[in-house]
């Protein structure tokens, strides 16, 4: 299936070519740059224990609002108003406020607790942690419009064009379903990573591509580069990663598996046709295993070897 969102540097048309290059066995799946999840929802689930992780704050509660409270996300983007620029700013300045965190849900309980008589804590308690579930589902809703009203779903600029939102309630729907037995985390990549490394691990990652970190809401420096790299080559796991093809990427992974890769690029796309973008991906393993059992179609003179044919 296909991710409920577009997001920047989403891997739909390059999905296609990491699937053929996993590894044919892994018990665990660990996507460490998760953005909008192309790759994990086109996969079948199976069952290899999955892990979708992201920095953004954001992008990991929406996701667990989708898997965990489908039924209130949709209710809240029902009441939402009407598509237009008016609103996209609303959104946008809801979303900067700090006041939609459960920072201090834990304070309040302790608090009520103290205080309260035990009939009275209950009462209030179950409030509290309602309050806390719908700021979530309340940020998560306006999120989720916000990705969908900005232009190329980068959340900084209105996309101009009316959207109904009531027609993605299905894809909400089967996101949701896919997403129940996936682990969503929201970690540091370096952290996530050996967390989860075994020796029966799969990897991909899918970092901000180098000098183009600024269309990209987390912050990604040079070192960063650098640290996933380092974080990387310690890894017990098969791992891949996903970047743009340039003399720095590799140098950086030259004692890698590194094969040249092009996709459609969707953005210049619009104005020039056919358009393409050089990317590189790169194991630390032979990558061409699940390729040698794929079926090879023959051809005409194929054949004709085949029957003695002169």
């Amino acid at each position: 299936m296909n991710s409920p969102i577009s997001w920047v540097g989403g891997k739909k048309a390059l999905r296609d070519l990491i699937y053929q290059r996993m590894p044919k066995e892994f018990g665990r799946y660990i996507e460490v740059f998760g953005g909008g999840g192309w790759v994990l929802f086109g996969r079948k689930p199976g069952t290899a224990m999955e892990v979708y992780n992201d920095f953004n704050s954001d992008l990991a509660n929406m996701f667990r609002c989708i898997r965990d409270r489908p039924m209130a996300l949709l209710k809240e983007l029902g009441f939402l108003p009407l598509n237009g620029r008016d609103e996209f700013n609303v959104l946008k300045k809801f979303l900067e406020k700090d006041e939609f965190t459960n920072e201090y849900l834990q304070e309040e309980i302790e608090i009520a607790q103290r205080y309260l008589t035990a009939p009275q804590f209950d009462e209030i308690k179950l409030i509290l942690l309602e309050n806390a579930q719908m700021n979530d589902v309340k940020r998560a809703a306006a999120f989720y419009k916000l990705i969908r009203l900005s232009y190329g779903s980068g959340c900084t600029s209105y996309g101009c064009q009316p959207f109904d939102i009531h027609k993605t309630f299905d894809l909400i729907w089967q996101a949701s379903r896919r997403l129940k037995d996936t682990v969503i985390e929201n970690k540091d990549f370096e952290a996530l990573i050996k967390q989860y490394d075994r020796e029966n691990a799969f990897i991909y990652c899918d970092p901000p591509y180098y000098q183009t970190e600024g269309h990209y809401e987390v912050v990604f420096r040079k070192e960063d580069h650098y640290r996933l790299r380092d974080t990387l080559a310690s890894c017990l796991g098969k791992w891949l990663v996903s970047y743009n093809d340039c003399e720095f990427i590799r140098e950086l992974y030259q004692h890698f598996n590194i094969e040249a890769v092009s996709r459609i690029n969707n953005l210049a796309q619009r104005y020039d046709n056919g358009c393409e973008y050089a990317e590189v991906l790169i194991s630390n393993y032979d990558t061409s295993e699940r390729m040698r059992d794929m079926p090879i179609q023959m051809g005409l003179f194929d054949l004709g070897g085949l029957f003695g044919m002169q």
